[in-house]
């Protein structure tokens, strides 16, 4: 099973994290094979395998996972074992971020084009993870996941951040009023052109600078070079693959 992982967050101590790809699961076509999502229609006894397998490839049961009802806005709850306990297949409602300081908790999110931010205290104290799609992007989910971890004692320079595989902006094409708005409201990094030369939206750059302007040093953000459109043999693109297909995961915990 292939995980995509940041050696920036592999440095810290403590922290397990990882994003899986679509290969190494039972899932059937259009799912087909790691999906890890229960709301794309797949089975969900094979989802629960998926997920059963990708956890234990990263050091986590299957009762150690918390996962959101991922809306594209921007709350992000702090998390305990307790609520890993009690929710069983739930998830939590209206939620695109999670953060803990506890141990041996899993923090999910589900992706098919859109950005996986995970981040961790530089010490090893704290974890968070984030669905950032561009609505979210635009309403401050990634200044939201720092805010959330700043309540949890964290200082927003202890803070190193991986944003991993998304949809890039060679496969990313916007309306030119989208386009504007991004570049108007966060800055010319924030967006990006097409192959073809048609306005684009670059989420990966437009986080970066939400998590800058937010306390977190750029040397301590480490980007994805990989786009999820471009590669549909390793990711599941909503975009690529017209809305019929699986989700990957991004997973971050304390162990």
């Amino acid at each position: 099973m292939q995980v995509w992982q940041s050696a920036l967050l592999a440095s810290i101590p403590g922290v397990v994290h990882g994003v899986s790809t679509r290969l190494g699961g039972v899932s059937r076509p259009p799912f087909a094979t790691l999906n890890l999502s229960l709301q794309t229609g797949d089975r969900v006894e094979d989802v629960i395998e998926n997920r059963r397998r990708f956890l234990a490839r990263l050091g986590f049961n299957l009762d150690a996972a918390v996962w959101g009802e991922q809306v594209h806005g921007t709350v992000v709850r702090q998390v305990t074992r307790r609520d890993a306990a009690e929710k069983g297949v739930h998830a939590f409602p209206a939620t695109d971020g999670l953060v803990t300081t506890q141990r041996g908790l899993a923090l999910m999110a589900f992706f098919a084009d859109c950005l996986p931010i995970m981040a961790a205290e530089e010490g090893g104290r704290a974890a968070g993870v984030a669905h950032a799609g561009w609505r979210g992007t635009i309403a401050g989910v990634a200044r939201q996941l720092i805010v959330s971890l700043r309540a949890c004692g964290v200082a927003p320079e202890r803070i190193k951040v991986a944003l991993g595989p998304c949809i890039k902006p060679c496969c990313y094409a916007v309306s030119e009023e989208l386009y504007q708005r991004f570049r108007d409201e966060i800055g010319p990094q924030a967006v990006g052109r097409t192959r073809s030369g048609r306005p684009a939206l670059d989420l990966a750059g437009a986080n970066t600078a939400l998590l800058v302007a937010a306390g977190v040093p750029e040397s301590a953000i480490e980007v994805s070079p990989i786009c999820t459109a471009c590669r549909t043999d390793l990711f599941f693109s909503h975009r690529a693959e017209r809305g019929n297909t699986g989700r990957f995961a991004a997973v971050v915990g304390l162990l």
